[in-house]
């Protein structure tokens, strides 16, 4: 589908995947900055296909954090994510676009430190700058609508997507924080608890905190600025 005009990357999400859920059941969506493993199709056409029938599944992400830590070949965050992802009508159907009305939800449910990985990544801003107009994300009304019905994400244990959109030629601006080793190798899919992976939780909130560099470090890079400029 064409748009006769640009209507923005939030809205074009929203839209497109409203449009293929109702007519197919589900959908499978990627962006024009991700590269995918070999793998990444049959790992979702095959996760699609176990977790259809499971309500407490409301997503499956090809995208796992770059971290060092050896995961389980498959686990359940709660939540949903957004680079290289898939989901079904009953998934996408609790999706709440009003920004506003899910952030009052978490903050009266003093959900906060929860939704923040225990305040180690600030969603939270991002959320409320989506509501003041300084964003459109769906990704982070997305995440927030899938925490708040307390549902769970499937992810691999290793990393089939990479997103390259930080390499400084588009909107993100340049950072390889976010960067791994795609997989190759196809997970095995099922036969895990439906539940939360708390050693893989503890291990994004850990990844999540190296990417907070210490004051200290600031004030390096500061100084050696002003002495060398």
């Amino acid at each position: 589908h064409f748009s006769p005009k640009n209507i923005g990357l939030g809205t074009s999400i929203i839209d497109g995947v409203s449009q293929i859920v109702e007519e197919f059941g589900k959908v499978i969506v990627l962006e024009d900055d991700l590269l995918v493993s070999p793998c990444f199709l049959d790992f979702m056409n095959k996760a699609l296909q176990e977790y259809e029938n499971i309500e407490e599944v409301i997503s499956i992400s090809g995208y796992t954090y770059p971290i060092q830590k050896k995961l389980r070949p498959t686990f359940f965050l709660r939540g949903a994510d957004c680079w290289g992802w898939a989901t079904w009508k009953r998934g996408w159907n609790l999706f709440n676009p009003n920004g506003k009305e899910l952030l009052e939800k978490i903050m009266k449910s003093n959900l906060e430190r929860t939704f923040n990985f225990e305040n180690t990544y600030d969603y939270t801003g991002m959320l409320k700058k989506q509501i003041e107009g300084k964003n459109s994300s769906w990704a982070i009304r997305w995440y927030a609508s899938a925490f708040l019905e307390n549902k769970l994400t499937l992810y691999p244990g290793k990393s089939l997507v990479e997103n390259i959109g930080h390499d400084g030629s588009g909107t993100h601006g340049a950072s390889n924080k976010w960067d791994g080793d795609l997989s190759i190798k196809l997970p095995q899919i099922g036969g895990i608890e439906i539940e939360q992976c708390e050693d893989a939780r503890s291990a994004v909130r850990a990844f999540f905190r190296s990417l907070k560099r210490p004051r200290w470090i600031n004030k390096s890079f500061s100084w050696a600025y002003n002495v060398f400029n």
